[in-house]
């Protein structure tokens, strides 16, 4: 029975295997963010709970269906695993199916948070997965993050050396992006630091007048940008930015490049030190994108919002709390959320600093003083705006354990819509609440 152990502090090690399928996941996820192909085998894992949520001390159980073709598969081998995200497996087992389908003993929660039930199986030949995760008082979920007596004051001081720092904007046309009612541009900018730049898309609308922006920060990954052209199309001036201080509209081998070469791993580059961690530049450039945003002639003075997933769901927050001109957000499944949760036992936020070999590495006095200026969930603390947010409790990136820590800190209005079965993407219906909504509030007035 899962009742008492998840209560300790569990083994902080994913296996070999599942943590590289994680990376994969994520690498693809991140690009696309969108639900993965369709199969003709599929494993369906689904709780006993219609809205996937049970009261800490409910049973949970998770009906698994194998279909080929849509219809049930006999006398298949399932191997399932059942613990919370991204720790190692409380109950692993396998089990025949005789007829197609079989209901799995789940266990309990004695406090909030997430246990997920993973199940794998051959047929013809080909491995297939499936998953499904119960949430057990979600909106109770606390957060481990701590945050610094000097939080506030290290970011104000930054923003004050920020505006230091001429704009020097410079735009070129691009005439192939462009279309019969919206001018699409590369931007570059001086950035934060003296010798970089910040580079992205710029979308304004043609007719002459004045208009809300958008600044849409991106999700992790190197790679070329196309600009938020639907939402200019919708009478906004957007701006999709890179990070990376590199132009968005390079050859894409130039981003694999990169990605595997001096940007692997950035997430982790001087997180020694609070000052000179990666994250600190990316942070301020964000606020950067605004400077330019707010200085358009087409800007109606008023009206700025911030969207972004994952990495870019983390920045919306980081932007919001440190810019006051940002009006509203809208985020999907924060990154960078809760991120020492690990270390309690629960599963962390990408970059996930504490799992596997980063555990030794970044465990350290150093290492995890810096992490507290740049959770997401010290910022979510700060926000004084109206935010729409989603995620899925199948996310294997952005655990909703992590994503919850932050939501729940959030004390501004806020809306959240779960759509509990979507991972690290979301449906085309759940992307159109959440644009539609920053849409009506960005034009309403």
């Amino acid at each position: 029975m899962l009742l008492n152990k998840f209560d300790m502090n569990v083994n902080l090690r994913i296996p070999y295997i599942f943590s590289i399928l994680i990376i994969a996941v994520f690498r693809f996820s991140e690009l696309h963010a969108q639900a993965p192909a369709d199969r003709n085998v599929k494993i369906i894992v689904s709780p006993n709970h219609a809205d996937w949520t049970y009261k800490t001390g409910d049973e949970a159980k998770f009906d698994v269906t194998i279909l080929k073709s849509n219809y049930p598969l006999s006398n298949v081998k399932i191997y399932y695993e059942i613990g919370l995200e991204r720790m190692l497996p409380e109950k692993k087992d396998s089990v025949l199916l005789t007829a197609g389908k079989t209901v799995l003993a789940g266990g309990t929660l004695r406090k909030p948070g997430f246990l997920r039930c993973i199940v794998t199986a051959k047929v013809d030949g080909i491995i297939y997965r499936g998953l499904a995760t119960c949430g057990f008082e979600p909106m109770a979920i606390n957060t481990y993050a701590d945050m610094p007596a000097d939080f506030l004051d290290f970011w104000n001081n930054n923003k004050k050396e920020l505006a230091t720092i001429p704009i020097d904007a410079k735009m070129t046309l691009l005439p192939e992006r462009c279309t019969a009612n919206t001018n699409v541009y590369q931007l570059n900018l001086q950035g934060f630091d003296k010798n970089s730049r910040l580079y992205g898309i710029l979308c304004i609308p043609k007719k002459e007048g004045k208009y809300p922006a958008l600044l849409k920060v991106p999700g992790a990954g190197i790679r070329p940008y196309n600009g938020e052209l639907a939402m200019a199309e919708k009478g906004i001036i957007t701006l999709e930015i890179g990070i990376h201080g590199i132009p968005v509209t390079l050859d894409p081998q130039v981003y694999i490049n990169l990605a595997d070469g001096a940007l692997k791993n950035y997430s982790n580059i001087n997180i020694d030190n609070r000052d000179r961690f990666y994250f600190k530049r990316v942070y301020m450039n964000c606020l950067r994108a605004n400077d330019f945003l707010t200085s358009l002639p087409q800007y109606d003075g008023v009206n700025l919002g911030v969207i972004g997933g994952s990495q870019g769901g983390a920045l919306s927050i980081v932007t919001a709390a440190l810019d006051s001109r940002v009006k509203y957000l809208s985020v999907m499944y924060p990154a960078l959320s809760d991120l020492t949760a690990t270390l309690h036992g629960r599963a962390g936020g990408w970059p996930h600093y504490f799992e596997n070999d980063g555990l030794a590495y970044n465990n350290q006095p150093d290492k995890l003083k810096t992490i507290g200026y740049y959770d997401v969930v010290n910022f979510a603390r700060q926000l004084k705006v109206p935010g729409i947010y989603s995620w899925g409790f199948n996310d294997e990136s952005c655990p909703p354990s992590s994503t919850y820590a932050a939501y729940n800190q959030i004390t501004s209005p806020k809306t959240l819509i779960i759509v509990p079965e979507t991972g690290h993407w979301g449906f085309p219906e759940q992307n159109e609440k959440m644009s539609s909504w920053l849409v009506e509030q960005l034009k309403k007035h």
